[in-house]
């Protein structure tokens, strides 16, 4: 009996050890505010810009994603190319009259991509397509950005002066998502909060560090350092984009910085809990590098870091209910910096381990169709599947 409680309070234990170490020892990534970007617009900022946005069936949000970038408070040229990646809505039009609407046709360039070849995946084949067409503008700075995402008037000047004074060649912002159905509140603050878990963003900065990560709806790079790493075309396959991108700049040896920010936001919506899985879905078994074996240890890990500890509060056994309160506790306090980024109740973290439970049902649900031949899937294409011989 006595062998069996203490095989008991050595498993209760685990979880505790597990949040002393991601709260003191992964480089604070759970300290939100922390990584909140700070660096002051200057409107002044010298340096040209293009702002190339991928766009395949976006007419819901197109226009608003042109005219905020249209609109910006910066001296310098700064114009866009929107890449109509076989669009059926409109998007192209739609984004034309966005930019005649506020008197800046003239800034605005709309690209027809081609379908994409077999080895690229269709966003980097149309975001390609806008690297291409930049060519003959000989911007400073490409901006990629997402057709959802609206930037507050002052910010591309901040990306701008904090590539430069730093120098970074690489900036990204981890933009403000969608709060507003239950079902956002409820799961999208814990995607960015485990996205940090995953990419710390001290460690993408540290030139100690391999950690490399980026956020897709908001990279500012130099071309140069672009067509230094093999372009776009070093990492045309691959359905991560935004956080292959990073890695091949930062293995180069060029600096990086990944963080949050208040001044650009997007504006798609999830309105339900299906939408949402669907999302994590199209990549976590990507993100796992298709290995069965690393989903069981995923899963693993996700059991005992947020599952046990509300368990073990049933165990019946005094130490192994504390234990399991301790570890439940440092997990909300964890969580609670990301919920003030997003304004919401620091309640919400008691529902922390029910959503780590959603989460790994949705990665497995993301290996189930990768094997099916059906993962990646995105407006009508699969860009995930196994290879067969």
């Amino acid at each position: 009996m006595l062998v069996s409680h203490l095989n008991l309070y050595v498993i209760a234990a685990i979880p505790v050890f597990i949040w002393g170490y991601l709260l003191l020892a992964r480089g604070g990534f759970w300290r939100a505010l922390r990584h909140l970007s700070r660096w002051p617009a200057d409107s002044n900022s010298r340096g040209s810009v293009v702002a190339i946005v991928p766009a395949r069936d976006e007419a819901t949000v197109i226009g608003a994603a042109v005219k905020s970038l249209l609109q910006q408070n910066f001296s310098s040229v700064i114009r866009v190319i929107v890449v109509d990646d076989g669009s059926t809505d409109g998007t192209k039009t739609l984004a034309s009259q966005a930019a005649t609407s506020i008197g800046a046709a003239e800034k605005l360039m709309v690209v027809a991509a081609p379908p994409p070849p077999s080895d690229w995946s269709g966003k980097l084949w149309a975001m390609s397509c806008g690297v291409a067409a930049a060519r003959a503008l000989e911007p400073e700075y490409l901006l990629f950005t997402d057709a959802d995402i609206v930037h507050e008037p002052d910010n591309v000047a901040a990306l701008v002066a904090m590539a430069r004074s730093h120098p970074y060649e690489l900036v990204s912002y981890m933009v403000r998502l969608s709060t507003d159905s239950i079902a956002e509140r409820c799961l999208i603050p814990a995607f960015v909060f485990f996205f940090f878990k995953l990419y710390p963003p001290a460690w993408i900065e540290s030139a100690h560090s391999k950690i490399a990560a980026a956020a897709g709806g908001c990279i500012l790079i130099r071309p140069q350092t672009l067509a230094r790493v093999g372009g776009l075309d070093a990492i045309r396959s691959e359905i991560i984009d935004d956080c292959a991108l990073a890695s091949v700049v930062k293995s180069s040896g060029a600096p990086i910085w990944l963080g949050l920010t208040r001044t650009a936001r997007s504006t798609r919506r999830y309105d339900s809990f299906a939408e949402i899985g669907r999302m994590i879905s199209r990549t976590a078994f990507n993100q796992l590098g298709h290995s069965y074996l690393l989903l069981a240890v995923t899963l693993m890990g996700l059991f005992f870091t947020y599952l046990l500890p509300p368990l073990l509060l049933f165990s019946g056994h005094t130490i192994s209910i504390a234990l399991g309160a301790v570890a439940w506790c440092l997990m909300s306090v964890s969580y609670v910096p990301m919920l003030r980024f997003y304004r919401l109740s620091a309640l919400w973290c008691v529902c922390l381990p029910a959503i780590a439970l959603f989460y790994a049902a949705a990665t497995v649900h993301s290996a189930l169709r990768y094997r099916l031949g059906r993962g990646g899937q995105w407006k009508g294409r699969t860009q995930d599947r196994p290879i067969r011989n």
